[in-house]
């Protein structure tokens, strides 16, 4: 092909010592997530609250869970978002397959079974469980819902950005053929140069923080126009610029499962509309704030 020699040949190996690239990408993504809003949360000085206990007053700290309550709602999420939206048929076929939806685990037809991780992760899903968690973690820490979701909003641009890089490495959700001149070329796939889909996400997401830490640290100065943490806008625009990028990004992708390919718009495509009408309802709410309220 014209740009054949610029092409990237791609094989990296699936581990880094003991670790899997993609457990360690993800690892990385949340602990900058989770350094990045206990910073928001000290610096706007709503990390612990006072509690009366037996008569007492007692200093808690509630940063701290919140990290658990992220986890687990990412993880579940992410994990019954692929098996239900991608993979029903299979999943909810029997009893042993909804075992594998919940545990990472496969069973082998001589009635064993293997340890495999958990193979099909969903971004929507991922982000649903992540608001269910939140709205949990907000009855018992008892702080304002707007405001958890704009810190979680700000920091979520480095967890997706390297979410996206562990999948780059592991040569999943590729692109479709293509002869541009930065293709790379899967080789654990085929030997067909592809878009790098899940380096455009990433990169993208990456600009997403940038973005996100710009307008929290001027909406912070005298006489800022952009509107503060716990309006709603942070969150909005988290999950405008995220599924937005995601509905275009998915005409470079190739399908996840056969039965999208007479699809017009793919489930991904289909399933980001309603969080990008959600983030536009956000945005325009928190503006809205901004001006009637000064904040």
């Amino acid at each position: 092909m014209k740009y054949l020699l610029l092409y990237i040949n791609w094989n990296p190996s699936l581990t880094f010592g003991p670790f899997r690239w993609y457990s360690l990408c993800w690892l990385i993504g949340l602990a900058l997530a989770y350094f990045i809003v206990r910073k928001l949360f000290k610096e706007q000085k709503i990390d612990e609250r006072t509690v009366v206990n037996n008569g007492k007053k007692e200093v808690v700290n509630v940063f701290d869970p919140l990290f658990i309550y992220c986890f687990i709602g990412i993880l579940v999420g992410a994990r019954l978002g692929h098996c239900l939206f991608y993979q029903p048929d299979y999943f909810l076929s029997s009893g042993k397959h909804i075992v594998e939806m919940l545990l990472p685990i496969h069973f082998l037809a001589d009635g064993g079974w293997k340890f495999t991780g958990y193979e099909g992760l969903a971004s929507h899903g991922g982000t649903l469980g992540l608001m269910i968690a939140l709205f949990l973690y907000v009855r018992w820490s008892k702080l304002n819902v707007w405001t958890v979701l704009d810190n979680i909003a700000i920091a979520t641009g480095t967890t997706a950005c390297f979410i996206r890089l562990g999948n780059l490495m592991n040569s999943e959700i590729i692109g479709k053929p293509t002869d541009v001149p930065w293709a790379f070329i899967f080789e654990r796939v085929d030997m067909v140069p592809r878009h790098p889909g899940q380096l455009y996400e990433a990169i993208a997401y990456a600009v997403l923080f940038i973005i996100m830490w710009y307008l929290y640290r001027k909406s912070r100065q005298a006489g800022s126009s952009i509107p503060q943490v716990g309006t709603g806008f942070y969150f909005g625009l988290c999950l405008t610029y995220i599924f937005a990028f995601r509905f275009l990004i998915e005409f470079t992708k190739d399908i996840q499962e056969d039965f999208e390919a007479d699809m017009l718009f793919n489930m991904g495509q289909l399933l980001s509309v309603p969080f990008v009408l959600l983030g536009l309802a956000c945005m325009v709410m928190g503006v809205r704030k901004k001006k009637k309220e000064g904040i």
